[in-house]
């Protein structure tokens, strides 16, 4: 009975919310050469530049390389720079390089443009920014951070399922959101398995709004579908996120043992008719910072940063 009650608890204290993983979609990587181009951009300084295409590929090559390729194409040159910042085909990117020094020097990741995060981490370390290619100045933080430029990162096997605690960025309100929407999520502590860490703390993600349907009469609660789509690996993977039975298990067995401090998440099924056709039903209201857990939906390879699991301890 002692059991039954705090499950009935558990189910009055939150609101109906279901949030269910309808595909496996990973985020689609820009195909054209202007995409890659502001995408680069963007992660380079913050926005997407302005002015004539050559000047501004120049300006990327000499602010990340230093050197020009004037013998190859300008879907080359693109193509190269967007290569070399983010994929990890012949060894970690310029991203998860800077990943891995961020996490180290400040235990999180955060989602500013490159040129600041660079500059801020100088600035904590020597009070002052330096000069060079950025290229070089993340060679110089990776001697701070790990004693050699050479990162700890090696290649790692990420199975299917592996949880990630993550909380809301977007808020989530049935009165004032529509399918289609996008909610963005961030990674809330870090995960490690096999003494290599997978995801970071502060790493974004998103998914979007699949079904809405509003609270009405007869006691019916409101209901939300979303379907979580990414999350940010610590390399710069978009890991294709889901939320399955691993994560709902997890949910469960933290809202009971905190008292249902998870709000918002109905573990157990709707309450159903509570009263006539005058009362009325919980509408669905997040805030930012509402946390869930959500789970890799496949199994994956990325690269992973040499860790200590975190303590129970710690982790709190």
């Amino acid at each position: 009975m002692k059991l039954l009650g705090r499950k009935l608890l558990g189910v009055l204290l939150t609101a109906v919310l279901l949030l269910e993983t309808m595909g496996l979609a990973m985020a689609a990587a820009p195909t054209t050469m202007a995409d890659k181009l502001a995408e680069i951009e963007r992660t380079a300084y913050g926005e997407p530049q302005t002015g004539a295409l050559l000047d501004r590929v120049n300006k990327l090559e000499k602010d990340f390389e230093g050197t020009h390729a004037p013998n190859d194409s300008v879907m080359q040159r693109v193509d190269s720079l967007y290569g070399a910042m983010f994929k990890n085909e012949t060894g970690p990117s310029l991203v998860t390089r800077l990943n891995a020094i961020e996490w180290a020097v400040t235990q999180a990741v955060s989602m500013n443009s490159i040129q600041k995060r660079v500059s801020d981490m100088e600035i904590a370390m020597t009070g002052a920014t330096s000069e060079g290619t950025y290229r070089a100045r993340i060679d110089t933080l990776a001697g701070y951070a790990f004693g050699t430029k050479e990162i700890p990162l090696a290649r790692t096997e990420v199975p299917a399922n592996t949880l990630a605690k993550v909380s809301l960025v977007t808020p989530v309100n049935a009165k004032n959101i529509k399918v289609g929407d996008r909610i963005e999520i961030r990674s809330d502590e870090d995960v490690v398995e096999n003494g290599r860490l997978l995801f970071v703390k502060g790493a974004p993600g998103y998914g979007e709004v699949t079904k809405v349907k509003q609270a009405g009469n007869f006691g019916r609660d409101a209901e939300v579908q979303i379907d979580f789509k990414i999350l940010r690996t610590m390399d710069g993977t978009d890991a294709s996120m889901m939320l399955g039975e691993e994560s709902k298990q997890k949910m469960q067995s933290m809202a009971f043992a905190a008292g249902a401090s998870i709000a918002g998440i109905a573990l157990l099924g709707p309450i159903g008719i509570i009263g006539g056709a005058f009362v009325k039903g919980k509408n669905i209201d997040l805030p930012a910072g509402t946390e869930l857990y959500i789970q890799t939906a496949a199994p994956m390879t990325m690269y992973g940063l040499e860790a200590e699991k975190p303590t129970e301890e710690a982790a709190k």
